[in-house]
C-alpha cells in the first residue's frame, strides 16, 4: 500500500450542506492501473486533488506510506511522492519537450521521449508546434521523469483520437506493470477503464469497486 485515503470528508465551501466526498476510505497499492469513474460533479476530479495535495479535506487522512502528508507538508508531497498528467498537457509553452521533461525530475528526457513516441527530430521543437496527441505524451514523458511512486492523470485521453489515446492507455499500464508505480486515472474512456487492473466508481459521496467487464458501461 503506497497511499491511502482514511474517513475523507469534502464539500465546496460555496455549499457546506452537501457533502462532495462523504466518508471515503480507499488503499491504492503500488504496480496497479486504477480507473476512477463517476458522473459529472460526482467528485473524481476533487478526489485527484485531495491525492495530490492540491487540496486538502475538511475531515479525515490521506496517507502515503503509512504518514499523513501534512506532517511533511503538501509541497513535499506534490514535489517528491506523486507526478501529474492534466487533461491540457500544462506544458511550458516556450519550452521544448527534452526541457519540459526536465522539469520533470532526474529522468532522461531523451529515453523518456522515446518510451513516449516522441520522434527525435521533435525534441528541440517549441512544444506548441507539436499536436495534441504529441503534447500529451511529453507531459507523459514528465510525469515519468519524476522518480514519484504515484502518477495521477485526469483524463489523459480526453483529448486524443482513438488510435493515440490507445497508445497513452498502453503506457500507463506500461507505467504500472513495468515500472511498478501506482496510477490513478480519472478517465470517462472506455477502453481505458476495461484495460485498467481496478476500476472504482464515485456516486452520492462515496467509493465501490465496479467490474465493468461484467456490466459493459462506462459511466
Amino acid at each position: 500500500m503506497v497511499l491511502e485515503v482514511k474517513n475523507i470528508v469534502y464539500y465546496y465551501k460555496t455549499n457546506k450542506s452537501k457533502n462532495v466526498l462523504n466518508g471515503i476510505s480507499y488503499k491504492f497499492e503500488e504496480g496497479k492501473v486504477y480507473a476512477i469513474l463517476g458522473a459529472s460533479g460526482s467528485g473524481k476530479t476533487t478526489f485527484l486533488s485531495l491525492l495530490a495535495g492540491l487540496d486538502v479535506p475538511v475531515l479525515g487522512t490521506i496517507l502515503y506510506e503509512e504518514e499523513d502528508i501534512l506532517k511533511g507538508g503538501l509541497n513535499h508531497h506534490r514535489k517528491e511522492h506523486v507526478s501529474l498528467v492534466f487533461q491540457n498537457y500544462n506544458l511550458i509553452d516556450y519550452l521544448t519537450p527534452k526541457e519540459n521533461v526536465m522539469l520533470g525530475g532526474n529522468g532522461n528526457p531523451e529515453e523518456l521521449l522515446t518510451a513516449v513516441g516522441i520522434q527525435k527530430e521533435d525534441w528541440d521543437r517549441k512544444v506548441l508546434q507539436l499536436s495534441g496527441g504529441q503534447q500529451q505524451r511529453v507531459a507523459i514523458a514528465r510525469a515519468l521523469a519524476s522518480p514519484a511512486k504515484v502518477l495521477l492523470a485526469d483524463e489523459p485521453t480526453g483529448n486524443l483520437d482513438e488510435d493515440i489515446g490507445r497508445e497513452v492507455t498502453e503506457l500507463l499500464q506500461e507505467t504500472a506493470h513495468k515500472l511498478g508505480k501506482c496510477v490513478i486515472v480519472v478517465t470517462h474512456s472506455r477502453s481505458m477503464a476495461e484495460t485498467a487492473d481496478v476500476v472504482i466508481k464515485i456516486e452520492k459521496g462515496k467509493i465501490h469497486e465496479e467490474n465493468i467487464r461484467e456490466k459493459g458501461e462506462v459511466s
